[in-house]
């Protein structure tokens, strides 16, 4: 009798417990614009500088059963650091792996976002026989938005996310005092899911 009852009750929990959990993928380009911190403002001792704030970039992710997920965001900010003659050839290109937390609503799913990954600047001078200086950084974003999914596999998304480089940039071997690399962006983007 216990084997019945036991198979019984095995087959109830099968018939109650939640269908298997669904990966979602999405890909998703996007054109942000960069704020605060180092992004777009030409600094002080060039001259005839306008400020750049545009970038553009890719976002591949998915979520399993719509509440957790990765994703890996890839973003370019050409003239990150102004547009100058005198301060040409600049950007920043960020890759980052990021931990994804959603709300598994059908339509209209709000994220959280956090992760580490590359933080590439490049420096390029006009000036006193230097050239361009490329640095790479380890970093951390973190950030979050809404994605509206709408049918045939279309939809679109808002997102903000803050990044920062863990350590100073170095140009020629000279660490520069307190120039960690830290900007938000705040992005549209098409999302194909």
């Amino acid at each position: 009798m216990r084997p019945a009852i036991c198979l019984c009750g095995a087959v109830m929990l099968l018939a109650i417990a939640p269908a298997s959990a669904q990966a979602q993928t999405y890909l998703s380009p996007f054109v942000g614009y960069d704020i605060g911190g180092d992004a777009g403002t030409c600094p002080s001792l060039f001259t005839n500088c306008s400020d750049k704030k545009t970038s553009l970039g890719v976002t591949l992710g998915g979520l399993i059963g719509g509440i957790f997920g990765f994703e890996e965001d890839f973003g370019y900010a050409p003239n990150f650091f102004g547009d100058s003659a005198s301060f040409s050839n600049n950007s920043v290109l960020t890759l980052m792996s990021n931990v994804v937390v959603g709300v598994p609503t059908p339509v209209i799913r709000p994220y959280a976002s956090a992760g580490i990954g590359l933080i590439r600047t490049n420096v390029g001078f006009n000036i006193a026989n230097l050239t361009s200086v490329d640095d790479d950084l380890l970093g951390y974003d973190v950030g979050g938005g809404v994605m509206i999914l709408l049918p045939h596999h279309i939809g679109v998304k808002g997102d903000f996310r803050y990044f920062r480089s863990g350590k100073t940039i170095t140009i020629s071997g000279i660490s520069l005092n307190n120039s960690q690399v830290d900007f938000s962006r705040a992005s549209i983007a098409l999302v194909l899911h």
